[in-house]
């Protein structure tokens, strides 16, 4: 990395990437990222980085563990070598990490991506991964049952061992030979069943010495008895490490034969790592998408710088390239001025890396070939340069490198001499980079560069904003204000006795006290229109708020309004079934006294008709009042009516089913029959139906609460991140019914920042849907441009 991206501290932006890369190769390649110089090139980084990032969003990444490079194994497996248990182990975790890919990849859903490449290329072998895995245990273990040989090999091992332990077990065991052992134990030496026997003793046990202890008096001999036994367990043990080895070099051909493969997928596996990993460093920054430009055109928006915490950093907007070309910082020492000018190389270079910038939605960067800077105290004792000899030394480099793709950044430009010559000659730096037509950022507490910058066009003012009531920077970035260094009111106010800064006073010349006067007006209006900028700001806030209380309050009346409508209406249709049923009964008994009017009794049952005619009549006339209700009995029902309950009809002299329980008023509303009525609890009577099923239009009905889709809790945020822009506007659509059919508002739809290619296929919709009034971008505190917020009819 050359000394300009240190200088703006890249090296540690690398460094804290290839923390977060799994494996060992994907760290290196971090480390040794350098900033793209193509348009193209840093577009396709970005690009790797975005779709990485949002398949994490929404899948999760997959985890490739601390896989080794496979490379001198592989090497070696293609000569024909034959490979260690723990080369092939190595490369069984190699393959381990391929399948993890391949099952990853194939939960994936939409179409390719640029990573898809990548992800095509890792190449699963399942076969040679489990036989690895079936075969060898540890670097010190081969698996019994890794070839039907090595299996019938062990066994014998095993029964020849136990044959030879049984041989001394019976030894130790046996009163006569127990005074002989120093132990009444077994071990081996060389592989060999031996018994630890005194010394005095030796030959008083037949057989072959192997060792003897550290102190002598003990030595481990071999009974005849078991020597046999010993050297069969030698045969097979060497018949054992044939096998394994014929084993391992069938494995090394496998792998070798593979090679090939499992190089080409490690590569992809560890450049699909390097970028995963960019995509956890962009989720730890906040981070966000920008557009990349080729015009030299830079606009950072709530700019912050990756290193200082996220929490108490306070972001900066910083424009170049536009309007100016050049800016000028001024501002106080400790004022966050070299902050704000690396904020900008690092975020640049860092784009330029293929990685996202903690910048809000909006911003954008170039693509600069050349970052020239100077920045920091590079005075050197042993080449003999002091501070000032140092700092022209880089820049005439610079000079001589600058050109129209350069972006340079400049740090106390002329400091370190006389301060008119170090002015003069800073103004002079300023225009020649400026003929060279390169992109120039600056920091002095010159008041004749200021006045440079306000006279001249292309050249901008900014400055490191500082609170002189309490000494402390704000570090919020002002451009179009040049700064003061407020060196007097600082000293002030650390205790510098008065006289002696009015004494410093006298000899400022003319010029610059009236240059720092206006400056100083400058801030106090500045100031004030920020402080009336901000209670506008807070009155229009409060403003909307009423007002979006008040349409709440409106709509709320509105629905009000529509149900009493509706309830009304039921209650006036329930009143015109029940006058129809009566008056039909009515013409039914007419019709049977029409047809009875031969018989001896007519005019008795005309009499009677008549009567009942008239009671009816009243019943009529008593449900044109649906306020006023009689209950002559005052009948009071052996428990509430509830739901599904049968009753009987006073005026129809009918059963039915009750549909709901009686409401607030006392009304209800019945099934009898094809007939659907509302009337009241006291012109019905329960009728006991205990060994009766109840239904309503044959289906049965419980008696336990129902609950609506009406009633059920509604939801008004929609989370659409990590889908589709198809699979978000289905469920967008589905979202929006529904709460139309609740009678919802206002709706939180969050689609995230990111690209912003969700956020205009949302809002793209919103604008054509029917139900929806307005729409509008989220406030501070909604989510910002995380969210849409839409109104709906």
């Amino acid at each position: 990395m050359d000394k300009y991206c240190k200088a703006i501290e890249l090296d540690k932006i690398l460094a804290r990437l290839a923390q977060l890369c799994s494996c060992e190769d994907a760290k290196a390649m971090a480390l040794a990222i350098e900033p793209a110089r193509d348009l193209r090139d840093v577009r396709e980084l970005m690009q790797y980085t975005v779709d990485a990032n949002t398949l994490t969003n929404r899948y999760s990444t997959p985890s490739v563990g601390a896989v080794e490079n496979p490379a001198a194994a592989l090497k070696r497996s293609e000569i024909g070598a034959r490979l260690s248990p723990r080369e092939l182990l190595d490369v069984g975790k190699v393959l381990r990490a391929f399948e993890t890919i391949e099952r990853w990849r194939r939960q994936l859903e939409g179409g390719q991506t640029s990573l898809s490449y990548l992800l095509d290329s890792v190449v699963a072998l399942p076969d040679l991964q489990k036989h690895i895995a079936d075969t060898i245990i540890s670097e010190e273990e081969i698996a019994d049952n890794a070839s039907p040989e090595l299996a019938d090999i062990r066994r014998k091992i095993r029964q020849a061992g136990a044959k030879a332990r049984e041989v001394l077990d019976k030894m130790v065991r046996s009163a006569t030979y127990q005074k002989f052992l120093q132990d009444n134990i077994i071990t081996q030496r060389d592989g060999r069943f031996v018994v630890p026997v005194k010394l005095e003793y030796r030959n008083e046990i037949k057989g072959l010495v192997h060792d003897t202890s550290s102190s002598g008096a003990t030595v481990f001999i071999e009974p005849m008895g078991v020597v046999e036994a010993n050297n069969e367990i030698r045969l097979l043990q060497g018949r054992e490490q044939a096998e394994i080895d014929r084993i391992l070099y069938e494995l090394s051909a496998q792998v070798g034969g593979c090679a090939a493969s499992i190089r080409g997928s490690y590569e992809a596996v560890v450049e699909l790592d390097l970028y995963f990993a960019k995509s956890r460093l962009a989720d730890e920054m906040h981070a966000s998408v920008p557009a990349i430009n080729d015009t030299g055109v830079v606009r950072l928006k709530k700019a912050r710088h990756p290193l200082l915490d996220k929490h108490k950093v306070v972001p900066i907007d910083l424009s170049l390239g536009e309007t100016f070309d050049t800016l000028v910082v001024t501002g106080p020492n400790t004022g966050g001025k070299t902050v704000a000018i690396k904020t900008l190389g690092l975020l640049t270079a860092m784009a330029q890396c293929g990685l996202m910038l903690p910048v809000a939605d909006g911003s954008t960067v170039p693509v600069f070939k050349k970052l020239l800077v100077d920045i920091g105290d590079e005075q050197s004792i042993e080449q003999s340069l002091s501070t000032f000899s140092a700092h022209m030394t880089n820049i005439i480099r610079i000079l001589d490198e600058a050109d129209g793709d350069s972006l340079v950044l400049l740090d106390e430009l002329g400091a370190g001499t006389d301060p008119v010559e170090g002015a003069a000659l800073a103004v002079a730096i300023i225009e020649q980079l400026r003929a060279q037509r390169a992109r120039v950022v600056a920091t002095t507490h010159y008041a004749e560069i200021k006045m440079y910058a306000l006279n001249t066009d292309g050249v901008e003012n900014a400055c490191c904003e500082f609170d002189v009531a309490t000494l402390r920077p704000t570090y919020r970035l002002l451009t179009g204000v040049p700064g003061r260094s407020n060196a007097f009111a600082i000293s002030e106010r650390l205790g510098l006795p008065s006289d002696v800064i009015e004494n410093a006073r006298t000899h400022l010349s003319g010029e610059n006290a009236r240059f720092e006067d206006v400056v100083a007006q400058l801030e106090g209006t500045r100031q004030e229109l920020e402080k009336e900028r901000a209670l506008a700001a807070s009155q229009r806030v409060e403003a909307q708020r009423t007002s979006a209380e008040a349409d709440e309050l409106r709509r709320t009346a509105e629905r009000e309004r529509e149900r009493e409508l509706e309830r009304a209406r039921v209650q006036a249709r329930g009143i015109v079934e029940q006058v129809s049923a009566q008056a039909e009964k009515l013409i039914d008994e007419l019709d049977e006294l029409r047809r009875q009017k031969d018989s001896a009794d007519f005019s008795e049952r005309a009499a009677a008709a008549k009567v009942a005619f008239k009671a009816n009549l009243r019943k009529l006339q008593d449900l044109a009042d649906p306020v006023t209700r009689k209950n002559v009995e005052n009948y009071v029902p052996d428990r509430p009516i509830k739901r599904g309950d049968t009753v009987r009809l006073l005026e129809l002299g009918k059963e039915g089913t009750v549909l709901s329980a009686p409401d607030g008023q006392g009304y209800l509303n019945v099934q009898a029959g094809i007939i659907k009525t509302r009337v009241h609890q006291s012109e019905v009577r329960l009728v006991d139906m205990s060994n009766k099923r109840v239904t309503v239009n044959n289906a049965g009905v419980s008696s336990r609460g129902v609950s609506s889709k009406a009633t059920r809790d509604v939801k008004t945020e929609l989370d659409l991140r990590g889908m589709t822009s198809d699979e978000a506007l289905v469920e967008l659509e589905r979202f929006i019914d529904s709460c139309v059919l609740s009678g919802v508002p206002t709706v939180t739809i969050i689609h995230g920042k990111g690209t912003g290619a969700l956020r205009a296929a949302v809002q793209q919709r919103l604008r054509k849907h029917r139900n929806v009034k307005t729409f509008r971008l989220g406030t501070y505190g909604e989510g910002e441009a995380g969210v849409t917020i839409a109104e709906l009819k």
